[in-house]
């Protein structure tokens, strides 16, 4: 958890003075913390939506996000966007040709791709 706030660039983390958590945030839980965090590096599109669903309401978000950029996070999930080779992207590209014909996915495919 604390390579999170070092990345995040939070005042007196580099200065080799150690602060934790509640420091930072007080007593407000960040999504981050308490979901998985395979979550935010999920290849399954509705894993990445989930993901960034969770740092909707995160107070956390633009500093994450701010500290993402300039890191040029090389994947994941970070402030609510999804980087890929340290560039935002809207989604990820699946592996293999691009369709033709756009294929429109429904929550109930959806639900059954998360079961498998």
């Amino acid at each position: 958890m604390a390579v999170l706030f070092s990345e995040l660039l939070v005042p007196g983390w580099a200065d080799g003075e150690m602060i934790g958590l509640s420091e930072i945030t007080g007593e407000i839980s960040l999504p981050c913390h308490t979901a998985e965090p395979e979550l935010f590096f999920d290849e399954a599109p509705p894993r990445v939506a989930l993901a960034k669903s969770l740092c909707g309401g995160c107070p956390m978000k633009a500093a994450c996000l701010e500290g993402a950029l300039s890191r040029e996070e090389p994947c994941g999930v970070w402030g609510g966007e999804l980087f890929v080779d340290g560039q935002t992207v809207t989604a990820k590209r699946s592996v293999g040709r691009p369709r033709l014909v756009p294929v429109t996915i429904t929550a109930c495919e959806e639900d059954e791709a998360l079961a498998s």
